[in-house]
């Protein structure tokens, strides 16, 4: 009886060491991964051969970016067409309605038209200075001698007399409460030297933003050739100044602005609403028609609007307004997945458990038509076979939440709590299990 266990024992050892050595071999020949489709209660499961190891793997490294807002791009969908909803009919050249919360595309008309943005394009100029106060570069007290190119330039000025002295904050306000074409030269030269070193940081940073249809050619937006954008790029900038700069943000809400003893409002009319909006900024030259880039909040919620080309100022703002309303009236968000939450526990092999909790690591919300909030499916894709160890915050696939067959939004999948690596021998058996679920 004893020498029997002993035989037992060594069979035992004797085939656990060559299923690791053999599977050890095999690993990186195939993988598979699974896909997971959920829609409120019910789940379907499908699997999938890849090429990957069976290690799970991590997330490719991002490009370097300052930033921290995901750019949209032309592959978003658009949500009124995903629900087959007509938008507001409008007279503009272009618009662009997004919600910046979570960066979906509401609706659009001509996003991609090359357009004159008119001193919408103080919002970069604005960005860029932020970005150096941010730096240290320059101070909000700190006192410059205005030159006589500034104190030269035409079209809507706040009146700085050359030679004179101004701060940089009334300089902020003089460009973005009044829209100081002055200002706006000065605040260049103030933070590059010149206004052409400073152009060519508007179009640096235009390419980190992804702005791929834009292109500036002085701080202030007055008329050029090779002076345009898109009304998909302006909400790209405008949520980058939101978000990247929001404790400058209230410079753009600011009603008034008094500066050598001349007041000027803001130009934005819808400030004075009660409507929820709280910035950003207008426009207008003969080439461009009357343009305005308005943000509001309401419950929690920031819808950008961006309309160019518009007749009027009335009409501007009237065709914003109806934009907001309609975005908030017939969209609403939802949450899709609760931060640390798990969406899915799927197997994990030659671990100290068998099941690790998969999700987002942020809460993730989408935004959908009213009345199809409970039609949003979630789809989540594993990238190989998990095997432990597994790390909190390791990316081991993504996470679409899909509306009508249209991704409204994808996430990276993520370990939420660590596995540990079993011991010997529940590698060992692990791994003979696996070998009948490749």
């Amino acid at each position: 009886m004893f020498l029997r266990r002993i035989v037992l024992i060594l069979i035992i050892v004797l085939v656990a060491g060559g299923a690791y050595v053999f599977f050890n071999k095999t690993n990186n020949s195939a993988s598979s991964g699974s896909t997971q489709t959920t829609t409120g209660s019910d789940t379907t499961q499908t699997s999938a051969q890849t090429g990957s190891s069976t290690q799970a793997p991590t997330s490719p490294p991002k490009p370097e970016s300052r930033s921290s807002v995901p750019v949209t791009n032309a592959n978003t969908p658009v949500l009124a067409e995903v629900a087959g909803m007509t938008p507001p009919q409008t007279n503009v050249k272009a618009w662009f309605l997004i919600d910046a919360t979570s960066g979906q595309i509401i609706g659009n008309q001509e996003p991609d038209l090359k357009v004159s943005p008119a001193s919408l394009t103080k919002l970069m100029t604005a960005s860029l200075v932020f970005s150096a106060l941010d730096d240290n570069r320059i101070r909000p007290e700190q006192e410059v001698t205005v030159s006589e190119k500034a104190w030269r330039t035409g079209g809507s000025r706040m009146f700085i007399r050359v030679n004179t002295q101004v701060t940089v904050d009334d300089l902020i306000k003089g460009m973005v409460v009044q829209s100081g074409n002055d200002a706006t030269i000065q605040l260049a030269e103030t933070v590059a030297g010149s206004e052409d070193v400073f152009v060519n940081q508007m179009n640096k940073e235009a390419a980190l933003f992804g702005m791929a249809n834009t292109h500036f050619t002085d701080p202030t937006g007055l008329p050029a050739p090779d002076h345009y954008t898109t009304v998909r790029d302006l909400s790209v900038l405008a949520q980058h100044v939101i978000k990247d700069h929001s404790k400058y943000y209230h410079y753009f809400s600011q009603p008034e602005f008094t500066y050598n003893k001349i007041r000027q409002h803001n130009r934005n009319g819808l400030l004075s609403r009660n409507i929820g909006v709280d910035g950003l900024k207008t426009g207008h030259t003969e080439d461009a028609g009357y343009c305005l880039i308005a943000a509001a909040k309401r419950d929690d919620r920031r819808l950008i609007s961006v309309v160019v080309g518009a007749a009027t100022v009335r009409e501007r703002e009237q065709v914003s307004q109806n934009l907001l309303d309609w975005g908030y009236q017939n969209f609403t968000a939802k949450q899709v997945a609760a931060a640390d939450a798990p969406l899915i526990s799927p197997r994990v092999w030659e671990g100290t458990v068998k099941q690790a909790k998969l999700g987002a690591a942020d809460g993730v919300s989408v935004t959908v038509p009213r009345g199809m909030e409970d039609k949003v499916q979630t789809i989540t894709q594993i990238n190989g076979k998990l095997v432990a160890p597994l790390t909190k915050g390791q990316t081991v696939g993504n996470v679409q939440f899909v509306l009508n067959g249209k991704v409204l939004k994808q996430e990276s999948l993520t370990v939420l709590e660590d596995v540990p690596q079993a011991g010997f021998f529940g590698r060992m058996w692990d791994k003979v299990l696996s070998s009948f679920n490749s």
